[in-house]
This record gives structure tokens, sequence and C-alpha cells, in this order.
């Protein structure tokens, strides 16, 4: 019964791990088990076989093979694809809880290298010339993360040795678009990995108008045509990047031609940013705690401009 229940529809959505193996292995099986545990004798078990076992497989679980995810060839005794499954399922389980519900939010995998990085632009006693330096090493990986998102054309070169290496060809119609002004700083990382873009400008004003009145603009006149990569260190309550992907898409960009970089998101920003534009891509190097009751990203590291610009009350 068990296992005539995934022929019903209403559990085809449910989560099955099934094994199949050959005809002549699973006969093999039976016999054994029947003989050796049961005590009973071949012909029977080849007659309950042959008229009721193997029809039952055929007319409710052989069909129900098309609505499988994953078929594992030789079930059970496949070692290599179950290897691969499971590290695929450690990958997943090692992803956060956000990147499960999202599978279009990306976070960069933490080593001690990047959270060492954070420690140090999160402490508030770090000078300004180190938090610069790291924060700018963390824009660097973020936006060279991003750039792999971006789709690209298979392309042929012949090596010095006269050999020739099958690599890719990058995107050629890519653009930059800032949030002024902690935006601004990702702007020199984009401009090292990508020679010659063009980056435009948003002003969003982020008080008194729940964080979405749209101040000034200045993007390039072909900005529909390109692939869109839109830089703003903070992603906390997604107000101001649901504005300024709004304005995007306006103007006539793709949504699923928009990638959006930051340093540190709120889930409450990714929630927001997701449900609004299912198609863009998020990359982050972390995750945050969430807001505190005055909206700021928690644990956070501050306002972000003033520290990278020095415009900090201290």
């Amino acid at each position: 019964m068990t296992v005539l229940a995934i022929a019903l529809p209403d559990c085809r959505s449910s989560k099955f791990d099934i094994f199949s193996a050959d005809a002549d292995v699973r006969l093999a099986r039976r016999i054994r088990r029947d003989t050796v545990e049961k005590g009973r004798d071949i012909g029977t078990v080849l007659d309950q076989y042959s008229k009721f076992v193997k029809p039952a497989f055929d007319d409710f679980i052989l069909p129900t093979k098309k609505y499988a995810d994953i078929i594992i060839p030789r079930g059970g005794d496949n070692h290599v694809a179950i290897d691969l499954i499971v590290q695929h399922i450690r990958t997943k389980l090692g992803q956060h809880d956000l990147c499960k519900i999202y599978p279009n939010l990306y976070v960069i995998q933490s080593t001690f290298q990047i959270r060492g990085m954070h420690t140090l632009i999160r402490d508030s006693q770090t000078t300004k010339h180190d938090f610069v330096f790291y924060a700018d090493r963390l824009i660097r990986l973020v936006v060279e993360h991003g750039l792999g998102h971006l789709p690209f054309t298979e392309k042929q070169v012949i090596t010095p040795t006269g050999s020739v290496y099958t690599g890719v060809d990058f995107c050629k119609r890519l653009c930059g678009v800032s949030v002024i002004r902690s935006g601004e700083s990702m702007e020199n990382a984009l401009r090292a990995c990508c020679k010659g873009i063009k980056i435009g400008k948003i002003l969003i004003h982020r008080e008194g108008d729940n964080g979405q009145q749209l101040i000034y603009e200045k993007l390039p006149t072909d900005i529909s045509d390109r692939h869109v990569l839109l830089l703003d260190p903070i992603l906390g309550t997604g107000n101001s990047a649901v504005q300024a992907i709004s304005l995007l898409i306006k103007k006539g960009v793709p949504e699923s031609n928009i990638i959006f970089l930051n340093l540190i998101s709120a889930p409450q920003g990714v929630h927001v940013v997701c449900k609004h534009f299912p198609r863009i891509k998020i990359v982050t190097s972390e995750i945050e705690v969430g807001l505190n009751e005055d909206y700021r990203v928690i644990p956070g590291m501050g306002e972000f401009g003033d520290r990278y610009f020095g415009t900090d009350d201290e």
C-alpha cells in the first residue's frame, strides 16, 4: 500500500526517495527474501510475481517515473550518483534559510577571510582607513560574484603554445547603477572589473515618505538594451531598492536583466524585493539578523556612507 500510494496524484507533492532497480534485480531480491526468510518455494514466488507484483508495478509505479525529479540508474548500488546527491543536499543545508525560499538570492560562501573582514568593518572602533580598505575588498568579491551571473557565449582562442582553448566571452551590454550615496562606494570595484563601464545614478529620499521618493536619476540612454548591476551596500527595509528597481523597469530594463549587489541584507528587505521582483538576482555577502525599531539593520555596520566617505559625526 505504501508503494502504491505514489500512484495517487494527491501524493505526488510529497517527498519520496525511490531507488528503482532493474526488473531482474528486483525479482532476485524477492526470491531470496521469500525463500530464505519466509520459507516459500520458488514456484509460488514466481507465480505471485507474474500474476500480481509485476502487473501492479507496470500499471501503477512505472508510469509515475515521469514525475520524478531524479532517477538513479541501478538504484542503491549507484554510489557515484548517490554521492553527488548527498553533496548537493549538504550544500543546500549549508545555505541560509532565505536561499531555500528564494532561488534568486545568492549569498557568497563564507570563509574565515570574509568573516574577518566583516568583523573589522562592523567594529565601531575601526578607523576610516581600515574601514575603506576592508569594505573595498568585500565589495570586490561581491562584484566578481555578481558578474558570474551574467550570460556568456562560448569562445575559442589560440594560446601561445598553439593550442586551442575553449572558454567564454564576457557579456558586452552591461552597465552599473549606483544608489547615491552609499552605492557610489561600489563603483571603483565595478570599474576595476569592467573597463570603461557606464555607470548611472539614482538618488532616493530615504526619510519622510517611507523611503520611496525619487529625487534624481541619470541613466544611460540605451539602458533598456543592457544588463544592469544595481549597487547599494545595505539592503534594509527594501523600500529604496523597490523604488530603484521600479525605475529601471520603467526605463525598459527587463526584470531578469537586473542584478542587485550589496554587502549585507536584512531578511525583511529580501522578502520585500523578492516578492515584488521574483526574476531579479540579489547577490550579498551576509544576511543580517533583522531591523530594529528605528528600521536600522542589526547587527549592521552603522551609516555606511558616512563611515566610508568620512562624514560621520566623529
